[in-house]
């Protein structure tokens, strides 16, 4: 090709880089320039003390925390149970016992109070359980007492959403707009991700009755976000924006590693299969975060508090592999760019998966040491307190 040719093709690709660049800065996300990616270890360690509280022991699997009106929890154990921590204390008994089918990463998985539930009690659950002979994933509704003491099952309010041994998702919570959001997995078949009629692979936006929102980003789709390969964890920016984590290829198209943490919007594709690492694709969301080692992420929250002053607006994620607490701060200007990111907890309590933010302003989080890759040992799995 002739130089002046050359320099023309480099111009246009230029050209086209930059306002790829400005399209993304003026939607908020993440550009390519904005990607961090972390090429050993994870970051540096936390420079802000913290103590950790042991809260409760003696759980398996804690999966999902739902906070109820006036500091109660209810606590989901992957084998099926429900439990109830009233007044700060773990109680013995079940209030309710699900039917799952334990397969790997299924079983009884996330769980979220209605936004009434002070009025009408109740509860939702993302269950793997048989479906005519079938595994499927599927969300219940739950009834509690008003003893808190124990459930009755309603209905389920939506199902069918694929299952495999991994993938299988799990993360439930009502969003700013009182809607169900649930994050699923793509059941080990990464093209799905991309079909906004399949309900694998996405984070779902559903009405509390399970019914398809109309002012959903595609019409008739329960779709709010695609291109994801296993969610379990997001939260709000703000009513219209989330930081949603999700967990890097295990070997597909010959890649590992690069979970990531993304700045996305109702309708965005946040890559999956296609994009890794911090690779672009016209129509999709690079990440603003990104490992070269497997971490991978379990639950995050954004950090409300006041008792950790300096974590305040942070993005805290539990890591299941990598075994440790990830803060993640935002640019002030550019809610997609990480101005910085910190490590805690490594290797102190084992895998962490729940992290929410409590009613009494405290960021609590779940271990995972009993789910077969961790060490259950007597203690079994707790829940932690993290305060000043």
């Amino acid at each position: 090709m002739a130089p002046t040719r050359l320099l023309t093709a480099a111009l246009v690709v230029l050209a086209a880089s930059t306002a790829a660049c400005r399209k993304s800065q003026a939607q908020g996300t993440a550009s390519p320039q904005d990607c961090v990616l972390v090429e050993d270890g994870w970051g540096p360690a936390g420079a802000v003390p913290i103590t950790v509280d042991v809260v409760a022991e003696g759980l398996e699997v804690p999966w999902g925390i739902a906070w109820l009106p006036g500091g109660d929890a209810l606590i989901t154990e992957r084998p099926g149970r429900v439990r109830l921590l009233k007044a700060g204390v773990l109680q013995p008994r079940p209030v309710a016992t699900v039917r799952v089918t334990r397969a790997a990463e299924g079983g009884l998985l996330g769980i979220a109070a209605h936004p009434d539930f002070a009025t009408n009690r109740a509860f939702y659950v993302y269950v793997t359980t048989d479906a005519s002979g079938k595994d499927e994933n599927r969300i219940e509704r739950w009834t509690l007492s008003e003893d808190h003491a124990s459930a009755t099952f309603d209905r389920v309010i939506y199902g069918g959403i694929p299952s495999a041994t991994y993938h299988d998702g799990g993360r439930l919570r009502f969003g700013p707009d009182g809607m169900l959001y649930a994050g699923t997995g793509d059941a080990r078949s990464p093209d799905r991700s991309q079909d906004v009629n399949d309900p694998a692979g996405k984070l779902l936006r559903l009405t509390p009755e399970g019914q398809v929102p109309q002012d959903n980003p595609f019409p008739g789709s329960p779709a709010f976000l695609t291109g994801i390969r296993n969610t379990q964890g997001w939260d709000w920016k703000d009513a219209s924006h989330l930081y949603v984590t999700d967990h890097g290829p295990s070997g597909e198209t010959l890649r590992r590693g690069h979970d990531e943490v993304s700045y996305a919007r109702a309708g965005g594709n946040l890559g999956w299969p296609g994009i890794y690492s911090c690779e672009t694709r016209e129509g999709q969301v690079t990440p603003s975060l990104t490992f070269d080692d497997a971490a991978p992420p379990g639950g995050a929250a954004l950090y409300t508090g006041t008792a950790i002053p300096e974590w305040k607006g942070s993005l805290l994620v539990g890591t299941l592999g990598s075994r440790h607490l990830h803060r993640v701060e935002f640019a002030a200007d550019h809610p997609a760019r990480v101005a910085r990111h910190e490590v805690y907890l490594q290797d102190t309590h084992g895998r962490l998966r729940e992290v929410s933010m409590g009613p009494d302003g405290h960021l609590y989080v779940t271990t995972s040491n009993c789910d077969g890759r961790g060490d259950c040992g007597p203690g079994k799995d707790r829940l932690l307190r993290i305060r000043r």
